[in-house]
């Protein structure tokens, strides 16, 4: 892997995740841009890593990391020492990276299906075989996997995503298992719908899918099981993320952390 930007002051870092090295994939905006910003506030070297090279440079420069300009539905063109050195010295990786596509199961398209399950399922089983044995070498390693209310429960017209994201919640277990005697925790962040351009997007769509107004999606459509009526905000998933990466979380694994407003409660 090469680094686009590398911050002369990455030394000088101080914090309780300072020296450690952090991997955010789709880190560059929303989410991931939270999780970043909070993984660098307690003194991580973060890899912004992310398809949009511009914005994952700049947001890089800005926390004083460096980026990684990655397709992840094509980690086949890295092979697996290609992978293996893109997690060279990562103690922290978030998977984070995802896409949606919102469409009844008789007309979602094959292809879109393959792809979200490539992205957000195939692509955090390879990163995390990569980084793996490295964690396993320093007796450190945090897994984070950025899943979803999605993967807990099933809502229409999701099928790709929720079957993703269960996947991934699954993994995320067998990762603490057999991560637990090499100091390797794993662990999901599963929040509700969070306050990000993906989730903006999604409004049109559900409105579509359902045959209702675009101002009624909220509050017919995605806050109705919440107890909480408001979308989660980015940066409170940041915190979470944070606080898993920490030594405070050292027995902290194969867990599911709901940021719901009450959703999985019923």
């Amino acid at each position: 892997m090469t680094d686009t930007f590398q911050s002369p002051l990455t030394a000088q870092r101080s914090g309780p995740l300072a020296g450690k090295r952090a991997m955010v994939t789709g880190g560059a905006s929303g989410i991931g841009a939270a999780i970043t910003r909070s993984l660098s506030d307690q003194g991580a070297h973060v890899i912004v890593a992310d398809m949009d090279a511009h914005g994952a440079a700049a947001l890089a420069e800005e926390v004083g990391g460096s980026s990684w300009a990655v397709n992840l539905l094509k980690t086949e063109e890295f092979g697996e020492q290609g992978l293996a050195a893109a997690m060279d010295g990562v103690d922290i990786l978030v998977n984070n990276a995802g896409i949606q596509r919102i469409s009844p199961i008789q007309d979602f398209d094959p292809g879109d299906f393959r792809r979200i399950l490539a992205l957000m399922l195939e692509a955090p089983f390879l990163l995390i075989r990569a980084a793996l044995p490295q964690m396993y070498e320093r007796n450190f390693g945090r897994i984070i996997n950025v899943s979803s209310v999605h993967g807990l429960r099933a809502s229409p017209f999701k099928a790709a995503y929720v079957s993703a994201k269960h996947g991934l919640e699954g993994l995320s277990k067998v990762t603490a298992l057999e991560g637990g005697a090499h100091g390797v925790t794993s662990n999901c962040v599963s929040p509700g719908y969070v306050n990000t351009p993906l989730v903006q997007k999604q409004i049109a769509d559900q409105a579509i899918a359902h045959g209702i107004p675009e101002s009624e999606v909220l509050s017919k459509i995605m806050l109705t099981e919440s107890a909480i009526k408001r979308l989660v905000e980015p940066a409170e998933v940041g915190s979470l993320v944070g606080w898993l990466a920490s030594e405070h979380a050292a027995m902290v694994t194969g867990s599911s952390y709901t940021m719901d407003g009450g959703w999985s409660a019923r």
